[in-house]
């Protein structure tokens, strides 16, 4: 398979450096290798990279990326190839043309050559340093210091005759750790091919007609994932390697939901990872990098949705990892009870659009707090859900007490939010209405047949109103507020056409979920796995390389387009 580099970056498994194509003041547009410690404040530029000849004059060239091996090619057929052979090591090989790396520097960045011949690149703005090693051909270094910094760094990697040019790039924080015994490129290109396919071979398989939507998720989750640092306590998989290089807490439940099947582990910590991080009151953190967690908001308790979708996917688990989470899951959900009920009616607030996930759905056009149907039917499959671990646990007063609260919480959401033969949001305290023609709506659909059989049908004949030849807007394409590229005021977005699809299936409108899952798929399949898509024509928006996109896209496929023809 091969991708666009100008929309998903090449990276590798368990890495933090990335090469993509990106444009940085001061230094222009093009390929550039990049550290994503940090979160998606900065793109963390530290080379920009460029192809030279023998008279280091720069040489256009075109981009070829698979997801072991990126190569620029030349009109005069030259190669030059960039390989991971470790997370935290580049390889750079060519015969013909040479590489210029043009450090993006700041204050205190320098360069100094070690006695092995090897030269350290201390990035001060990334945090990190790099040991560069010219393992066939010449390396020259052009970084005049002066008083606190290198004024400047540029280094040429220039093939020689006999042998070419073969380097490699390592990152590293305080000791530039033992390196491994030298490798010949190919090797180093095989071993990466062989990583990728041992996780193509743990991947949900899907019908062959989506054959380039699933090449291409399945290389955005493989290298999306990043190896455990810093606030990371286990491997996390990435939104993003573009721009969107955080964990969002709801986001990771839908790469959990995907990997359950093969990678049960792998999935486990994807789930609990917030979980290592909550508040003593309850909360989540809203997002978590390598460096901090932002906790100005939270998202919106679709844990307990997304832990039974794991257990009804997986055995792996059991009792252990229904005890690790029976107690954080009560305390999440205690949360939205005790510290977002402000006018103490029972019935749980979002304080900001941020909270629901839904960050400029209309439901919030008129400020908040608001009270939303979606927020309490995911609160009463929570409780529904810790009812049935704590029987699982031998926790039955528990269990019952869970179950009493479910049911309490469904008859006041009802009596609430049902006005007028419809579902409303309704600022809080006020209880006034807020009009909106959102999609978020249509969320407490997941109740299934416990909201009877008027409200089931009415929310069943609505959705239609949303549908596309795409899928699911999230804005009825009628609204005054409905925008092409308006977030959620109109795009198709992986998570919710999930949860609708699943929330069909459970009131047995099997025909409309499996249309539903193959609009979203051949909308991919087609246009990438987008962080949304326009919901008239299907284009992909914003970032392009999104990792829950990748994961729904693979869940649809496999479980709800049937076909004897999968890919193998």
């Amino acid at each position: 398979m091969n991708f666009n580099i100008k929309t998903v970056p090449f990276s590798t498994h368990g890495s933090f450096l990335v090469i993509s194509h990106i444009s940085v003041p001061g230094y222009g547009e093009g390929l550039y290798i990049r550290n994503i410690r940090g979160g998606d404040e900065d793109l963390g530029p530290v080379f920009k990279i460029d192809v030279i000849d023998e008279h280091k004059d720069i040489v256009p060239y075109e981009v070829q990326a698979e997801p072991a091996l990126l190569s620029l090619l030349t009109k005069d057929e030259g190669k030059i190839r960039f390989c991971f052979s470790s997370p935290e090591t580049i390889r750079i090989q060519s015969c013909k043309y040479g590489v210029r790396l043009t450090a993006v520097t700041g204050s205190y960045d320098y360069s100094v050559k070690n006695s092995d011949g090897t030269w350290e690149i201390n990035s001060f703005a990334q945090e990190i340093r790099f040991n560069l090693a010219q393992h066939k051909g010449e390396m020259h270094v052009d970084a005049p210091f002066k008083e606190l910094r290198s004024t400047h760094m540029i280094i040429d990697l220039i093939p020689n005759e006999r042998n070419g040019l073969d380097a490699a790039l390592t990152e590293y924080k305080t000791v530039l750790p033992k390196q491994p015994d030298y490798q010949d490129f190919e090797s180093v290109v095989e071993k990466a091919r062989s990583d990728f396919r041992a996780w193509v071979d743990k991947m949900l398989p899907a019908p062959k007609w989506l054959k380039p939507g699933h090449d291409l998720a399945t290389y955005i989750t493989w290298s999306c994932v990043v190896k455990s640092e810093g606030l990371l306590t286990r491997k996390a998989m990435y939104m993003s390697k573009n721009w969107m290089t955080n964990i969002w807490s709801w986001d990771n439940c839908f790469n959990a939901m995907a990997l359950a099947k093969h990678q049960p582990e792998l999935a486990w910590d994807q789930f609990m990872i917030f979980f290592d991080h909550q508040d003593e009151s309850g909360v989540l953190p809203d997002f978590i990098n390598n460096r901090y967690a932002l906790w100005n908001c939270c998202k919106p308790p679709i844990h307990g949705w997304t832990l039974k979708c794991m257990m009804e996917r997986t055995d792996y688990i059991g009792k252990e990892q229904l005890q690790e989470v029976y107690e954080p899951l009560c305390k999440w959900t205690d949360w939205w009870m005790n510290y977002r009920d402000d006018d103490g009616d029972g019935i749980p607030q979002y304080n900001h659009g941020n909270d629901s996930g839904w960050d400029n759905s209309t439901i919030f056009h008129s400020g908040t707090p608001i009270e939303s149907p979606d927020l309490s039917a995911f609160l009463i499959l929570q409780m529904e859900v810790l009812s049935e671990i704590g029987r699982k646990l031998g926790r039955d007063e528990e269990a019952f007490i869970w179950q009493e609260r479910s049911e309490f919480l469904l008859k006041r959401m009802v009596e609430h939010f049902w006005k007028d033969g419809k579902f409303v949001a309704l600022k809080s305290g006020e209880h006034t209405h807020t009009p909106s023609e959102s999609l978020v709506l249509f969320i407490p659909l997941i109740l299934g047949h416990r909201l009877g059989e008027e409200i089931t049908a009415y929310l069943i004949s609505g959705l239609k109103n949303f549908f596309t030849d795409h899928g699911f807007a999230t804005e009825r394409l009628s609204s005054p507020y409905y925008r092409e590229d308006g977030y959620w005021r109109g795009p198709i977005w992986a998570p919710t056409t999930l949860i609708l699809i699943k929330a069909l299936k459970s009131v047995q409108q099997l025909e409309f979920a499996s249309e539903a899952a193959k609009r979203f798929c051949r909308m991919a399949n087609e246009n990438g796995m987008a962080e949304n898509f326009n919901a008239k024509t299907g284009e992909g928006l914003r970032d392009r390389a999104f990792t829950w996109t990748s994961s729904v896209f693979l869940l649809l496929a496999n479980e709800y387009l049937r076909s004897k023809d999968y890919i193998s």
